[in-house]
């Protein structure tokens, strides 16, 4: 079986591979061939992830395959006028498979996923002690409570993106759980209806549809997941 692969390169100094049918699969690499390197192994552990978590595993006859470079992006900055820029702006990946319309199966599926990304989210912090929900860690931004606002905070923007966010930033509740909950309900509501959706917008320079959003947004709660664990679990 062949896994089609979008490689984006300069995504926050590294690369990232995507296999794009599989929407939550992706490696990442100091360059692009290390992430193409890294990505039979994320492959393999995705398909275990998807299998423990149904009966019906949609990955159950993936079993030999070989990854294909199918398109490569290379990220770029621009200002908020729109010219090139250094350090502003970070303009990610858009691929000719982003124009697809998502499928009923594929929504069902993708639907599936955020909830096991959010049982896993939740499992993962419960045990945490506040002291270590609001550890300062060198070199991060956040600590892991502001990474868990910061995951509800992206799907509030990705939802803008397109202007289906509902409820205004400012009006999401403070607490981080009760935060991650307005949102996730937002684009379970969202995700829904998007079967067939041909849209696509630009905004601030960079292309947005229904299937880069379903991307995105399975990509960016599963690459916190694994920063907390780093984070929480250091020796692990």
């Amino acid at each position: 079986m062949s896994i089609r692969v979008g490689l984006e390169n300069g995504i926050e100094g590294r690369s990232l591979a995507w296999a794009l049918d599989y929407p939550g699969c992706f490696s990442y690499g100091k360059d692009g061939p290390e992430a193409l390197i890294s990505l039979p192994r994320a492959i393999i552990k995705y398909k275990q992830w998807v299998d423990s978590r149904t009966r019906d595993s949609w990955l159950a006859g993936l079993t030999e395959f070989h990854v294909r470079l199918e398109e490569v992006f290379e990220c770029y900055n621009i200002d908020e006028n729109y010219n090139p820029s250094k350090d502003e702006i970070e303009i990610n990946a858009w691929f000719r498979d982003d124009w697809k319309p998502l499928t009923e199966a594929e929504v069902e599926r993708g639907v599936l996923m955020l909830s096991w990304t959010r049982e896993d989210l939740l499992d993962l912090i419960a045990g945490l002690s506040p002291e270590v929900m609001d550890a300062e860690h060198p070199g991060e931004l956040w600590s892991i409570r502001g990474i868990v606002r910061h995951i509800a905070n992206g799907e509030h923007w990705y939802l803008r993106r397109f202007g289906w966010e509902g409820i205004p930033r400012a009006e999401l509740p403070d607490n981080e759980i009760e935060r991650l909950n307005a949102t996730r309900k937002r684009v379970n509501e969202v995700l829904k209806r998007l079967a067939g959706d041909k849209t696509v917008v630009g905004v601030m320079g960079e292309f947005w549809s229904p299937r880069k959003f379903l991307r995105r947004t399975l990509w960016h709660e599963l690459d916190h997941i694994q920063h907390i664990q780093k984070l929480a679990y250091p020796l692990q």
